[in-house]
């Protein structure tokens, strides 16, 4: 995620970190030449290159603004449930480590076990979600990657968990009423992972993004032949402006669609992990590492 303070004045121009232009300078550079070729061709050939009206750009234009902000509100939603859902399990894990904190006493080794299950729920599931590990892992994760490879690594965890509680319930070491204490706590958190999951595994339908990027790179290619005739040597100017436009819109809205990405417009997942790593080591009275903090103004 781009953390940065807002530029001001001629920053506002020149910022590239955070912003989308070094993701789509290869394709504004091909409709800037092109629209250069255009401008050549109509000085050796005014009757045969450009249109007589622009009335179709300015309605396709119109339309496909539209449409392209209807779907970067979409994708816009899908990034902010994601950091909603990963919110509540922030909120959630704290509740938890409370609750085992004031419940089961000091010396009880499930006090930490559990502690631990409860960080390495959120490792697995940031793990899962973007298919990779780039966060230094804390000490108490399983030395050398997780015992056997599993489909849903969250789901078993919290499953152990419960079949300790459970048997500590049985055993009339702690009461039904905390059990479903701690059990509510755990549903939470297996709700939170499979709306994660859905967000994860159902991204904008395929038909509609392609239509998207097909009619926005039609637009962009056809321009400077509907801008020529007026503009004459400015439509390269005002081609990149409106490309930088429509195709900037275009490329946030693919980064936005994916949520959990490691893309610089992604949600920061290691550092909200490494919130709950704080609060597991604030539990246990163990030392306590540091925030992340971005760096290049992008925060993992």
């Amino acid at each position: 995620m781009i953390v940065r303070p807002r530029p001001s004045g001629l920053g506002l121009v020149f910022a590239l970190r955070g912003s989308i232009l070094p993701m789509i300078a290869t394709r504004l550079a091909v409709i800037v030449l092109l629209s250069c070729v255009v401008v050549w061709l109509h000085h050796i050939w005014p009757v045969h290159v450009g249109v007589a009206s622009v009335a179709p750009f300015t309605l396709l234009g119109l339309g496909l603004s539209i449409f392209l902000g209807f779907r970067n509100n979409s994708c816009y939603n899908r990034w902010w449930e994601g950091r909603q859902q990963w919110g509540a399990l922030i909120s959630t894990s704290r509740s938890f480590l409370r609750d085992i904190n004031a419940l089961l006493p000091e010396d009880d080794p499930l006090r930490r076990r559990a502690a631990h299950r409860i960080g390495m729920f959120a490792h697995a599931l940031r793990t899962q979600l973007r298919g990779s590990q780039t966060q230094p892992a804390p000490d108490w994760l399983p030395a050398g990657g997780w015992a056997r490879p599993v489909r849903n690594r969250p789901g078993l965890l919290l499953s152990e968990l419960a079949s300790e509680f459970a048997e500590r319930m049985r055993a009339g070491e702690i009461s039904d009423i905390s059990y479903r204490l701690f059990s509510d706590h755990m549903t939470t958190m297996t709700s939170i992972q499979g709306a994660c999951e859905r967000l994860r595994a159902t991204p904008m339908p395929f038909a509609y993004s392609l239509m998207l990027h097909r009619t926005v790179w039609l637009f962009c290619l056809l321009l400077p032949f509907g801008m020529v005739d007026i503009l004459g040597l400015g439509t390269p100017l005002l081609t990149l402006v409106l490309a930088y436009s429509f195709l900037g819109l275009d490329a946030l809205g693919e980064e936005l669609e994916q949520p959990f990405s490691a893309t610089p417009n992604g949600l920061p997942l290691d550092a909200m992990v490494r919130i709950i790593d704080i609060a597991v080591a604030e539990t246990l009275c163990d030392p306590t590492p540091e925030p992340l903090h971005p760096q290049n103004f992008v925060l993992l």
